[in-house]
């Protein structure tokens, strides 16, 4: 749902349209509350251990390997403190 969604000049769509949309092209259904916040946290993990590329990419990664958000989130977190 869009309610309380607010417009962004320059924007064509909110985050949770663009999900719902996209996820409907795959053919699947869109990220729960949670599979976001994970996902969200991998990809900071991610982009602050190493190079802002590797955000998308490990997202990627993770759904290429068919491990759920909370796991690779998890993951990525052994490697992050692996400093």
């Amino acid at each position: 749902s869009t309610r309380g969604a607010v417009r962004i000049p320059g924007v064509a769509m909110t985050e949770q349209q663009w999900l719902e949309r996209f996820a409907e092209g795959l053919g699947i259904e869109p990220p729960s509350a949670e599979e976001r916040e994970a996902l969200l946290a991998l990809a900071g993990l991610a982009a602050h251990s190493s190079e802002r590329t590797a955000a998308p990419i490990s997202c990627w990664l993770a759904a290429k390997a068919g491990v759920s958000a909370e796991r690779a989130k998890d993951l990525a977190g052994s490697l992050a403190n692996q400093d």
